[in-house]
């Protein structure tokens, strides 16, 4: 007999498609709302959803049935009297009950509890004017007002290096920076200063915070700045400006990816930067950059800004009561910004914006944290009182519907939103200093911690890392591979660490740390011998091993630069590292006689305007490769998306000399898209998620059959690619292919994906951001965590039989280790890889081929 637990598993597989499905199978054919018997609901919403098995939809139907007799969920009297029905008012009654109480009991337990706090030595000796965290490196920046530049270590947060930012604009003593924001994939960050001028320093140059450009020229002081990037179009992006003469000016960027504003012709100061005067920008004499402004909080300081993207609009906050927030829209076809503004009593220190609610938050002078619709500026949504000073910060936990504030007195308060309770009060922690000390607060939710300063003082609050029974690592994993030699997974994770696993059991065989020191492992690769493990870390150096844990080469793809690489391609005699440089860094084998190895020339010359990201081998001399930019559509001239992964389609080298699609893209739009390389064309494209959701990732099965995607959500999708896009036609189809199974394995972003061959089995491998590694079937049957309690017995004499019933013919082909970023497949395969006798059979083989390789 089945359980609650395995419905409930059942209810977050299933999709908004799915329960449009299921809502379907509660109208008759004229449109008239109808109720289900017992058998009716088991066997059409298998047949029609197909997302669970029998067994489960009857335990959701017995499930809805005992509420509604206990609770009194069915609204129709008349289906009451109807003994073992349900209808659809019933049906979502009951999950709105379950999702109730699971909102309840997740509250409770998403209270933090904090670790004693930890006082930083820091090398700052005046206030420390912002936090930054670095993705590409993992490491942390203070930015103090005298321009001292502290750089710390991911793990323990120790002091790695301490900078000085140089400006010959004035003197060192009366240097004083107001603000400090990351630019995002650009390398750079922007830092204003009283002098009038926001400066562009290069974090990653030989001279590290070199000064790129200046802009000069500002009417008023800077105060505040922002900065926010087009996720799916990299080159579109906006640097946000407030100052204290009450101006909000924003600078859209449309070609950031290569160069922010046009050198040409540009006079150069002592510090060797381009100097940008802001009357050219207003004129529009750099045609990479114009400005949009408004002045509605003048004459008082504009305390904090905020571009945001998916409403296209400037949010700024200042403590004048009748402008203490205002929102600038930005209209299409005009150079101006409609303005609207929110009131309060006393005026607004800072403010946030959760995006998945669209709720902004004020700390209020007057000791209130108010809650806006942004399209509602008569009343805010809610209070929040509980504070008893001022509140000075305030920060959204975007994974959770919760909300921090920090108040002049020393309390930090934790909000639940939807009750609009404080669940957490922390106060007697913080360190005593005066009332007009300046205090920040920075929370980096990944890896839940919060960092306050107090002026000079940097304190590090940390949560007590919760005991997850599932967790495979104890830090995000980056990428997963399988190694049929050694019958063992290979997995690697933002902490530097490579764990090998047994395939047959899910349990951990041996660990590496700190692979590349602090550094995150970007991605990996295997030799066609599967005896060497290529490792790619943030510090720009890829490492070779052997499977005793000894290096044996460190290949210098960043020339001493901390870059991050996105993929390594072996090839024959060479091998390509990509994802930072307009061009590829080739290693030649015959090099490789030194343990530190530096890259050849590359001759296939400059083909990108921005780094190059990905790239796939079709033996025996294509390579196709796509960069960061965004590539548009002819078809959809609105659609853009940034291509991060290509893979050829195994086993169509014949079919694509006739036309046929023989390679795959997927990127930031969440659309697939299949490509006929032989006549440069798009064959077909269909959306496999969400394109809110960012960038996808992707695997095909080694004989080309089978397409599994993944989102941020965790979700993951098989799709039967046979025969798609396989006829040749001059017309891009948009009809996706047949969606095999819908499936959520993972609580974050999925990282990796790899389908191999163990035994005479097809198995998925995932790796995913919330630290899990999971097994499973195409049919999206689990069979495991790796690291989890109880380990699993995978015999290869003994085939696994999946729990659902099968959907069709999924029989797949022999192992040659597809990662789905095309590394592998241009080796020479290793005399010990198994081959699937699926590949030599005809398409119909039935349940039972589909039964003894899934």
């Amino acid at each position: 007999m089945g359980t609650r637990m395995e419905v409930a598993q059942l209810e977050s597989r299933m999709s908004s498609e799915d329960y449009r499905k299921l809502q379907g199978l509660f109208h008759d054919p004229s449109g008239a709302p109808r109720s289900l018997s017992r058998a009716e609901f088991i066997n059409q919403a298998w047949s029609s959803v197909g997302c669970g098995s029998k067994e489960e939809y009857g335990l959701l139907f017995d499930s809805v049935v005992i509420t509604q007799e206990h609770c009194g969920l069915l609204l129709d009297i008349d289906t009451l009297k109807e003994e073992g029905c349900i209808d659809w008012a019933g049906l979502c009654s009951f999950l709105l009950l379950e999702l109730s109480d699971k909102m309840k009991n997740s509250r409770t337990s998403s209270v933090p509890c904090w670790m004693p706090p930890r006082t930083l030595t820091c090398p700052h000796r005046d206030p420390i004017q912002k936090v930054l965290h670095s993705q590409s490196s993992g490491q942390y920046l203070t930015v103090s007002k005298g321009g001292t530049v502290g750089q710390w270590g991911v793990d323990d947060m120790s002091l790695l290096q301490t900078y000085r930012l140089q400006n010959c604009t004035v003197t060192p003593k009366d240097l004083w920076v107001t603000d400090v924001v990351l630019l995002h994939n650009l390398n750079k960050i922007a830092v204003s200063f009283t002098s009038k001028e926001v400066c562009f320093y290069d974090i990653l140059s030989e001279q590290n915070f070199s000064c790129k450009y200046k802009l000069q020229g500002l009417k008023f002081t800077p105060w505040c700045l922002d900065f926010w990037m087009d996720p799916s179009q990299p080159d579109q992006a906006v640097l946000t400006i407030g100052d204290i003469g009450g101006q909000v000016s924003g600078l859209y960027f449309t070609s950031a990816q290569i160069s922010l504003f046009e050198t040409l012709g540009l006079r150069k100061d002592s510090d060797s930067a381009d100097i940008i005067l802001w009357e050219e920008l207003v004129r529009g004499k750099h045609h990479t950059c114009y400005t949009l402004t408004h002045q509605a909080h003048m004459p008082a300081w504009v305390r904090k800004v905020c571009y945001l993207g998916s409403l296209e609009a400037f949010v700024s906050c200042s403590t004048r009561p009748q402008t203490s927030m205002v929102i600038g829209w930005r209209e299409k076809e005009s150079s101006s910004l409609r303005v609207t503004s929110f009131s309060t009593k006393r005026g607004v220190w800072d403010m946030d914006h959760h995006r998945g609610l669209n709720l902004i938050a004020t700390a209020g002078v007057d000791h209130m944290v108010l809650l806006w619709n942004p399209f509602v500026a008569s009343e805010p949504v809610c209070a929040l009182s509980g504070h008893a000073s001022s509140v000075t910060a305030v920060c959204f936990m975007q994974t959770k519907q919760q909300l921090l504030s920090y108040s002049k007195d020393k309390v930090l308060c934790l909000w639940d939103v939807s009750s609009q309770l404080c669940v957490h009060r922390l106060v007697g922690v913080f360190p005593k200093t005066q009332e007009d000390t300046r205090t920040t607060l920075f929370l980096h939710e990944e890896r839940q911690l919060l960092l306050l300063s107090f002026n000079s003082q940097l304190l590090l609050l940390e949560t007590v890392k919760e005991d997850r029974k599932t967790s495979s690592h104890e830090h995000p994993v980056t990428c997963v591979l399988y190694n049929s030699l050694f019958r063992q997974v290979v997995s690697s994770d933002s902490a530097s660490s490579v764990i090998c696993w047994l395939a047959d059991t899910g349990r951990k065989v041996k660990q590496f740390h700190r692979c590349h020191g602090n550094s995150e492992i970007s991605t990996m690769a295997q030799d066609g011998t599967q005896t060497r493990l290529f490792t790619a870390g943030t510090d720009g150096e890829v490492k070779v091993w052997d499977f005793k844990g000894r290096c044996l080469h460190r290949m210098n793809a960043g020339l001493g630069r901390a870059v991050r690489i996105s993929q390594i391609l072996l090839l024959q005699r060479s091998i390509l590292v990509m994802g930072w440089e307009r061009m590829l860094t080739v290693f030649r084998l015959h090099s490789f006689s030194q343990s530190f190895v530096e890259p050849s020339e590359w001759k296939g010359g400059v083909q990108h305007r921005s780094s190059v990201i990905c790239a796939a081998f079709q033996p025996p001399h294509t390579l196709v490769t796509d960069s960061h930019l965004s590539a548009r559509s002819k078809e959809d001239p609105d659609d853009s998306i940034a291509v991060t992964q290509l893979i050829f389609i195994p086993g169509r080298t014949s079919a694509a000399a006739t036309g046929a699609a023989d390679l795959v893209s997927c990127g930031g739009s969440g659309r697939v898209r299949f490509w006929s390389t032989s006549h440069s064309r798009l064959a077909g494209q269909f959306t496999a998620h969400n394109k809110e959701l960012g960038s996808i990732r992707m695997t095909i099965s080694p004989c080309g059959k089978f397409l599994v995607t993944a989102d941020s959500e965790g979700t993951l999708k098989t799709w039967d690619i046979e025969s798609y896009c396989r006829v040749p036609d001059d017309t891009t189809t948009k009809e996706p292919p047949k969606l095999l199974s819908n499936v959520q394995l993972h609580h974050d972003r999925v990282t990796h994906l790899e389908l191999c061959i163990h035994g005479d089995k097809l198995l998925l491998l995932s790796s995913s951001s919330c630290c899990s590694v999971a097994l499973s079937n195409l049919q999206g049957d689990a069979i495991g965590l790796f690291g989890q309690e109880e380990p699993w017995c995978l015999n290869p004499a003994q085939p696994l039989r999946p729990q659902h019933a099968p959907k069709r013919d999924r029989r797949d082909p022999k192992n040659v280790g597809d990662t789905g970023q095309g590394e592998k497949r241009s080796l020479p395969a290793s005399s010990d890889t198994p081959v699937d006798p699926s590949c030599s059979t005809s398409a119909g083989g039935g349940e039972e081929m589909w039964e003894r390789i899934a």
